[in-house]
């Protein structure tokens, strides 16, 4: 009947995937902008695409609840 865990749990995982994916694909274009010669378009172009990557993870991960 009842999973047992928590919503809020379930909402601060979330949350937290979205942020991660934000950082994670923020430092990747940047570092990556790093080695051309353009960090900061390449660190901002990341942290926009984090957000879609984090949503879509998110999407994936609580599409069955």
């Amino acid at each position: 009947m009842n999973s047992g865990r928590p919503v809020r749990v379930d909402a601060a995982t979330a949350g937290m995937q979205v942020i991660g994916a934000i950082v994670a694909c923020a430092a990747a274009g940047y570092g990556i902008g790093s080695l051309v010669g353009l960090a900061v378009p390449l660190g901002l172009l990341g942290l926009f695409v984090g957000v879609f990557v984090g949503l879509a993870l998110v999407y994936v991960r609580y599409r069955r609840i």
